[in-house]
């Protein structure tokens, strides 16, 4: 799909999904380039997620939440991409050939009933020592459930720092109103379209002139301070 087909989708399926206000920023591109990605085996298995406050200025902890209910009462299932490729042997028998790949798979698994209500790719990638990942959809089937889901119903992208400590780890996506802030006060240059009918800003950019926004701002918490984003969640390893 061409861009300025894409951006048109986008902002008539988030009119669709009837959401106007948004936590995430969002990208056509990937946030990452290859020669950046990480694996981390520590990072699979099956997690709880506990909602994190937004730290105000006052450094006390702010009430408000953004996340649904199935974000938070969900299991989150990781693990590494399996490929699966049908070829044929230099004997022209049909073979199945498996491989893994550099992302992993990750599936929010309601209880009852259990039954996945969102999938989505998650790529780990390393910037001046930092952990992100970059987060894409697969599939979807609890919009009206899923804070998550809601924010990436189109084929986007969103960008998180990654905290990985033990049998938990803490996700911080990078917030909408945060960019469009950072944009409109000159602090970053990227490039990116404001979706008007859908009033969400959308960023344009190529994956490298991403990967240079993160490497020259993410880091510095006086342009991006990653405990005062809106979407934050904490994961427990279930054992």
């Amino acid at each position: 799909m061409n861009r300025p087909k894409a951006i048109i989708l986008f902002g008539i399926i988030l009119l669709l999904t009837g959401c106007t206000d948004f936590f995430m920023i969002c990208s056509l591109n990937p946030f990452y380039l290859d020669k950046n990605i990480q694996m981390h085996p520590e990072i699979e298995g099956k997690w709880n997620a506990t909602p994190l406050r937004k730290r105000s200025e006052s450094g006390k902890d702010n009430d408000a939440s953004v996340w649904n209910r199935m974000d938070t009462t969900s299991v989150w299932n990781i693990k590494r991409h399996i490929s699966k490729e049908n070829v044929k042997t230099k004997h022209g028998i049909d073979s199945i050939v498996y491989k893994p790949l550099d992302l992993y798979d990750v599936s929010l698994v309601s209880s009852l009933p259990d039954t996945i209500i969102y999938k989505f790719k998650m790529v780990l990638f390393e910037i001046n020592k930092a952990l992100y990942a970059d987060f894409m959809p697969v599939e979807s089937s609890g919009l009206e459930k899923s804070r998550f889901a809601t924010e990436s119903y189109f084929k986007v992208h969103t960008l998180a720092r990654i905290d990985l400590s033990g049998e938990q780890f803490k996700i911080s996506w990078l917030g909408a109103g945060y960019m469009k802030d950072m944009i409109e006060k000159k602090r970053v240059r990227v490039s990116y379209r404001w979706v008007s009918g859908a009033g969400r800003l959308l960023l344009t950019g190529s994956s490298e002139q991403l990967t240079g926004m993160i490497d020259r701002y993410a880091g510095e918490p006086r342009f991006v301070d990653w405990e005062k984003q809106q979407a934050m969640l904490k994961l427990n390893r279930i054992k």
